[in-house]
C-alpha cells in the first residue's frame, strides 16, 4: 500500500506531507507509537518567503492534545526563492496508533510582510500506515 500524500497551498506555499509509521521503534504494549512524517515545502508563487516560525497541533485518539510552536523548523529558518523547496523529516511519538497532526508555519516576506501558511491536516494510523523499518 503506497504511503499517502496531503497537500495545502497558501500564498504561494505549497506544503506536502507524508506520514508513515516506523513500526520498528514503536512499543503497542507501552503504549509507544512512533511516527516519522516529511514535509516538503514549495515556493509556486513570486516572491521569495523565508519559514520563521512553526505552531503544530497533536491530537492523539488516546485524548491527548499537545501544541508545538517554536522558531523555524529542525533548527533552520529557510528562505525559500520562487520555484525553490526545501525539505526535511521530524517524527512524533503517540500514545495511540491513531491520531493527526495540523498547524501553519509563520513566513516573513522581503517586504517585511507576513503570512501564515497552513499545514494540511495529516493523518497518523499504525493500522494504515505503511511502516517503514528503522
Amino acid at each position: 500500500m503506497p504511503s499517502a500524500f496531503f497537500y495545502r497551498e497558501s500564498f504561494g506555499i505549497r506544503i506536502t506531507v507524508r506520514p508513515m509509521y516506523l513500526r520498528d521503534q514503536s512499543e503497542p504494549s507501552a503504549q509507544h507509537y512512533v511516527f516519522a512524517y516529511f514535509v516538503r515545502i514549495e515556493n509556486v508563487g513570486s516572491v521569495p518567503a523565508q519559514l520563521v516560525s512553526r505552531r503544530w497541533l497533536i491530537h492523539d485518539s488516546a485524548g491527548e492534545d499537545t501544541e508545538v510552536k517554536g522558531e523555524g523548523v529542525v533548527g533552520e529558518q529557510p528562505l525559500i526563492d520562487p520555484g525553490a523547496v526545501h525539505e526535511y523529516q521530524s517524527f512524533c511519538i503517540l500514545k495511540s496508533g491513531e491520531g493527526y497532526m495540523e498547524g501553519h508555519y509563520g513566513f516573513l516576506r522581503p517586504d517585511s510582510t507576513t503570512f501564515r501558511a497552513e499545514i494540511p491536516r495529516f493523518t497518523l494510523s499504525a493500522s494504515a500506515s505503511t511502516s517503514l523499518p528503522s
